[in-house]
């Protein structure tokens, strides 16, 4: 454990209405403390720390001059309110943060009161501020709505649809334009150039209307500056002014003095929609994370004094990084191949074949719904699209699989990252449902891997596919240490394998499960029951000669998988129901339940989710009508 640090003003804060007890100068040195404490704490825990670092100062001039929790402050991706939760009665608990049983690492309702919405995944702040000031309009007993948005999640079209409601609207909003330069990669496209144009500009100026509330000098600086950002007097207004916002900027994020000059006199003037533009430095006052090139935006335990991460040594390399150097050595066959991420570069494995291929792979920003149409618009030229996205975030771009891939059968290839539960972030990221809403499409073939040579192979497979679209799936994490060959071979379509041979029990997994399914064999065969384990690879096609033979050759027949119901098992009901052939075995499905698991190790959720290996030797026992002879079934 680290020292803590001494912060004898934030020690007088239990919740925001203590900040209205502390004079300006008290506010700023309370943020001081505030950062210190962020960083002790997530120095013990891990978690996002440059994005909260850079809203230290934001945070506690909000929460001095809104009355939360009657005024709703919304904070996009929610990746960014460590602050806030030590403002706001949470203190006390801010170092259980992303642990089980702890504080969630993003914003959530169900935690407290002053977490108005919910949000893990960008680009949702302004909608939902927009929503709340329309329900206080129209009667609701809540309070102004600030949206705070960083520039990264800015680029995303869902914030413009927003802007653009809340500027026809006219309602009273305010939306805080956090501008960092720096989202989790650097900001890409024509909205980052806008931006930094504006960056670089003058950092005290503020929109007319609002000036007059300066004093004189600062008024006088902040006219000529809008008018060096805006043009001159007559000259086009900013984007957000065409889309209907007052706009205030840029101003330094980071003074106290200016952050609380500038909302208070918002609070008081404003109207209409207003739009502040704050500029701020990621990772900021902790010089470890100012120095990084991702400026510290998620991190493992780590000393506070050096910034050194406490990262355990993987005994294998990632799936994400297998999959990064499969693509790599699949492109240099074939120049058609192409890369695809949504602002994810590292986290999908995308740098490592754009350093090989950089002309070669295109991060489209934080926009899931362009990347896939943009990959089919590539498909549709007989370019070999790899869009890599995480499960969750897919979610995002659903429509655009429907419409503009799998109606034209347009050759895709979909890399699913994340799919099944992944610890520390809880359910906002679990890949929970990407079988079942993939499968459902036609022209769709749905792959996942059961460990890190698969997914070799099945990157090789997409590369060699060119019928319609494909997607595969693969977890988060390290894999399971296998020896890797040069290059992964193209299976057969729809093809299954079998592990190993028995006569008592399938176990019949799809995906990453493989290794949980071979220790529930181990129990059950401790128990003298014969176990056939099938590794099914496609839960579309479907191996319909395996399955028919694992039904007819034994008492029991277990589906497994790290995805919701409605998937993969559904797939083998439906299968084998309009085959009249579910009489031929006792039949169970295994999956996530109906329910959201919330965030702990990854095999504590799957203990949760009734996916352990014990659970699944024990569903199989049940199911063959078997009872234990021996020492009780646990976990070998």
């Amino acid at each position: 454990m680290t020292d803590r640090p001494n912060t004898p003003t934030l020690d007088r804060v239990t919740v925001p209405s203590d900040l209205k007890a502390l004079d300006d100068r008290q506010l700023a040195t309370l943020a001081d403390e505030l950062r210190q404490e962020v960083v002790s704490a997530v120095s013990e825990t891990g978690g996002h720390l440059g994005s909260s670092l850079g809203v230290v100062e934001l945070t506690v001039a909000l929460h001095a001059v809104f009355n939360t929790p009657h005024d709703k402050i919304v904070w996009d991706v929610g990746h960014q309110c460590y602050p806030h939760k030590v403002l706001t009665g949470r203190r006390d608990r801010i170092r259980t943060l992303r642990q089980e049983g702890g504080l969630s690492g993003f914003t959530k309702r169900a935690e407290s009161d002053y977490d108005p919405f919910g949000a893990a995944h960008s680009s949702t702040s302004i909608s939902a501020a927009l929503g709340f000031a329309t329900a206080r309009d129209l009667g609701q007993p809540t309070g102004d709505a600030i949206a705070v948005i960083g520039d990264g999640s800015i680029s995303a079209g869902m914030a413009y649809e927003a802007m653009n409601n809340a500027g026809a609207e006219g309602r009273r909003l305010f939306v805080i334009l956090n501008d960092n330069e720096m989202s989790i990669a650097p900001p890409v496209g024509a909205m980052s150039k806008y931006l930094s144009s504006l960056y670089s500009s003058p950092a005290a100026t503020m929109a007319e209307g609002f000036e007059s509330a300066l004093p004189g000098p600062l008024r006088d600086h902040a006219r000529r500056a809008r008018q060096l950002v805006t043009g001159l007097s007559g000259g086009a207004g900013t984007l957000f002014e065409e889309l209907g916002f007052q706009y205030i900027g840029p101003i330094d994020g980071h003074d106290m003095d200016q952050l609380l000059s500038v909302l208070r006199t918002a609070k008081v003037r404003a109207t209409g929609p207003v739009l502040i533009h704050a500029c701020t430095v990621k990772g900021k006052g902790y010089a470890p994370a100012e120095g990084s090139d991702d400026k510290y935006h998620g991190v493992a335990k780590f000393d506070v004094s050096t910034g050194t991460q406490k990262k355990s040594r993987p005994n294998a390399p990632s799936y994400t990084k297998v999959f990064g150097e499969s693509l790599v050595k699949e492109a240099a066959l074939d120049p058609r191949i192409v890369g695809i991420t949504a602002a994810m570069p590292s986290g999908t494995g995308m740098d490592i074949f754009g350093k090989a291929y950089p002309k070669q792979m295109f991060d489209v920003g934080i926009a899931e719904q362009h990347a896939v149409t943009f990959a089919a618009g590539l498909a549709a030229t007989c370019m070999k699209p790899f869009c890599a996205i995480y499960s969750s975030f897919l979610q995002r771009g659903y429509d655009q699989i429907v419409h503009d891939v799998a109606l034209q059968n347009l050759p895709v290839r979909f890399a699913v990252d994340r799919a099944g539960l992944v610890g520390a972030d809880g359910p906002t990221h679990a890949g929970a449902f990407d079988i079942g809403y993939l499968a459902a499409l036609p022209n769709m073939v749905v792959m996942a891997a059961a460990d890190e040579v698969e997914l070799m192979h099945m990157v090789a497979t997409a590369a060699a596919y060119d019928d319609g679209p494909i997607a595969f799936r693969y977890p988060r994490g390290e894999g399971e240490g296998m020896e890797m060959p040069e290059r992964g071979e193209v299976l057969e379509i729809g093809k299954g394998r079998i592990v190993q041979s028995g006569t008592d029990v399938a176990l019949l997994s799809f995906g990453a499960h493989l290794g949980e399914v071979r220790k529930a064999a181990r129990m059950l065969e401790a128990q003298d029951v014969s176990v056939t384990i099938a590794d099914a690879r496609f839960a579309k096609p479907l191996d319909m000669v395996m399955i028919r033979q694992l039904m007819k050759s034994h008492d029991a027949v277990i589906t497994v998988e790290q995805g919701s119901v409605g998937g993969f098992g559904a797939m083998v009901l439906q299968a084998l129901a309009q085959e009249g052939m579910l009489m031929e075995a006792q039949l169970r499905t295994m999956t996530l339940p109906d329910r959201f698991i919330d965030q702990a190790a990854p095999d504590a959720m799957y203990a949760d989710a009734g996916l352990s290996a014990v659970d699944i030797a024990a569903t199989a026992m049940e199911a063959a009508g078997l009872e234990a002879t021996k020492t009780p079934i646990q976990a070998q």
